[in-house]
């Protein structure tokens, strides 16, 4: 029966349309089920497993993902009889294994870590001990990568997947709505998770215990809103405004993920006119993302710029304080469309023809 309820809510997290969502937040809503499933098999800490498939595979986009559903990197070994596939990793292609779908790459994940004895002192460790785990797998030697314990801290910390530590197969739904509350305005979600409770109900009527009382969502939501907002001011409190090297604009790094109103009512500035000034299509701000407090230049501080992983036009007009349109006209760019990593982005000047 445990399979079953498991089952059930991965299918209700893979209908979730969250397109507001980054890849990152979609991944943790999507596959969280099968970490804390492998938790409660195995003792090993859903936000290990969760942190080390964000790392491996991007956020969900990396080949070995999408094509062999391969979520941690395995190689073939010498035990491995299912299917494969070639990619270059630390040498030109290497053999991988291929799952049928991302589950059986999570238990195998497991297995891989509890069936060698280099991980053998994990297993006494305290399964909610993440900290632990993180420094006790870059010891084992389970990555090269001199920074590997602190990479997946930054990731657990980060996106608060130490919640799916306290969380089981039975909550791990209200586990990723607390972490998510917009999800409540998801009537495909809610509607699920009001089946879930009777399923589980009428199965263990004697034993199930739902986290939270149908009568009472309202009242628990309103505190977590509350209980974020609260965290939001206090970070709000930490923010440098710096001095932009294109002119000297004020400008400042976003700490969290946030709304906008709050740095608006900080500052005293209209949401709208932040918006205007920052070429901003949403409210919704990212951790890291760069926010002017006045209008940006027409033009850089450099002549060029060659693009680099993961970045867009917007990300480029906001690293050199250029107005968006401007930053598009000077490279004869149609509004909308990306560059290429390398291409060379005019930022004085127009680009020739």
């Amino acid at each position: 029966m445990k399979k079953i309820c498991i089952a059930f809510a991965v299918t209700i997290l893979s209908q979730i349309q969250a397109q507001t969502w980054s890849t990152e937040e979609q991944y943790i809503q999507k596959f969280a089920p099968y970490a804390v499933e492998e938790m409660e098999k195995y003792k090993i800490p859903a936000s290990i497993t969760l942190a080390q498939g964000l790392l491996e595979t991007g956020g969900g986009q990396s080949r070995l993902a999408q094509e062999g559903k391969n979520h941690f990197g395995i190689k073939c070994k010498e035990d491995w009889t299912g299917k494969t596939m070639k990619h270059t990793d630390d040498a030109p292609n290497e053999c991988f294994r291929v799952y049928d779908d991302p589950r059986q790459s999570y238990e195998d994940h497991s297995k891989f870590l509890a069936g060698r004895k280099y991980y053998v002192n994990l297993f006494k460790l305290d399964p909610k001990d993440y900290n632990g785990w993180a420094h006790g797998l870059k010891k084992a030697g389970y990555a090269t990568n001199p920074r590997y314990a602190q990479i997946l801290l930054s990731k657990i910390e980060k996106h608060r997947l130490y919640e799916f530590d306290n969380s089981d197969p039975k909550t791990v739904l209200y586990t990723v709505l607390k972490m998510y509350p917009d999800l409540k305005s998801d009537k495909i979600f809610m509607a699920q998770l009001d089946q879930n409770i009777k399923t589980a109900t009428e199965v263990k009527p004697k034993t199930i215990k739902v986290p939270y009382q149908q009568t009472s969502f309202a009242a628990q939501q309103k505190k977590v809103e509350n209980l974020q907002k609260s965290h939001k001011n206090e970070l709000l409190k930490t923010i440098l405004v710096k001095n932009h090297p294109n002119g000297g604009m004020k400008y400042l790094i976003v700490p969290d993920d946030m709304e906008l109103y709050l740095i608006a009512d900080k500052f005293g500035i209209s949401e709208s006119r932040l918006m205007k000034w920052n070429d901003l299509a949403s409210s919704k701000l990212k951790q890291n993302d760069i926010i002017f407090l006045e209008s940006k230049n027409a033009e850089g501080n450099v002549p060029a710029y060659k693009a680099e992983v993961g970045e867009d036009m917007h990300n480029i007009a906001q690293k050199f304080g250029i107005k968006l349109d401007k930053l598009y006209a000077k490279n004869r760019m149609e509004e909308g469309k990306q560059p290429r990593v390398g291409d060379l982005i005019f930022l004085q000047g127009r680009k020739p023809r």
